[in-house]
């Protein structure tokens, strides 16, 4: 049982706080002989795999080295550029190295106010009244948890689907984030929460929450 992310959106829908708890870290590593049969193409600054997907290897993972050494954007850290290298049928056998891509901090913030409006439409599609909008959405390999606060503020987090007690988990965050940021007299309502006591509070939760189980936090 896993907790991956926390989330804090403000009440107009921008990100205000996010920790990568523990989140996977998929890579597949396979020697290729020439020629390659996988499509790649650079996309924000990453080369990502565009089409033939193979041996754990999907459509979207990233390159993350090349025999080894590691790829900034598209050139190695030998300072070579990795389409050259892989284009050359002298470099071949060839041993690539692919991975799930890192969300962004620019990411994080679309995806977050993405679903500020989801949260809302479901919130007017409910046929009663007063409907408190999304609580948990889930997919096939995990789960999303959202608690809206009376100030309109919500709390986020992914977690893996058998986790259990998130909703006492996202309560017991929201205790914190009143005690440590809101009391804090140089935070601002609506701005990013950058406070030491939060960020060590949280961690130690989730720490405990692994450790020990929901019912010691």
């Amino acid at each position: 049982m896993v907790v991956y992310g926390v989330y804090i959106v403000s009440k107009s829908g921008g990100l205000i706080f996010n920790h990568d708890h523990n989140v996977p870290k998929i890579e597949t590593e396979k020697t290729f002989s020439y020629p390659l049969d996988i499509k790649l193409h650079c996309e924000n600054k990453k080369i990502v795999v565009e089409f033939g997907q193979r041996d754990g290897i999907h459509v979207g993972h990233v390159l993350y080295a090349i025999n080894g050494i590691p790829i900034t954007g598209r050139q190695l850290d030998d300072g070579r550029d990795a389409f050259e290298v892989l284009e050359n049928k002298e470099n071949y056998p060839i041993n690539l190295k692919f991975g799930r891509p890192k969300m962004t901090t620019n990411e994080k913030i679309f995806l977050a106010s993405m679903f500020y409006p989801l949260f809302a439409i479901a919130s007017q599609l409910s046929p009663e009244p007063k409907s408190s909008g999304i609580e948990v959405l889930e997919a096939d390999t995990f789960k999303l948890h959202c608690f809206q606060t009376l100030t309109g503020v919500k709390m986020m987090i992914v977690s893996d689907r058998s986790q259990a007690g998130v909703e006492i988990l996202l309560k017991r965050i929201y205790e914190i984030y009143a005690d440590y940021a809101l009391k804090n007299p140089f935070y601002s309502l609506e701005m990013p929460i950058r406070c030491e006591l939060f960020d060590l509070n949280l961690k130690s939760i989730l720490d405990q929450l692994e450790k020990s189980g929901i019912s010691n936090i």
